[in-house]
């Protein structure tokens, strides 16, 4: 089971960043952020090998469910 920042938004992030300092902000300027999706996977094969039951109001919450 993994929680954590949506990896896709997060390769954004450096082009964003540069698109601010090429438009002439200066590094103090650029605020620092945070990511603002996080994704919840759980993998189903890896919890049946540990002995694990995932109750299923868990799956149903997660963002993917590795089989």
């Amino acid at each position: 089971m993994s929680y954590g920042p949506n990896t896709p938004d997060l390769s954004d992030a450096p082009l964003i960043l540069l698109t601010r300092y090429c438009a002439g902000l200066s590094q103090r300027d650029i605020p620092v952020e945070q990511p603002a999706k996080f994704d919840l996977v759980i993998n189903l094969t890896t919890a049946k090998a540990l002995g694990l039951t995932i109750p299923p109001t868990l799956l149903a919450r997660a963002d993917e469910v590795i089989e």
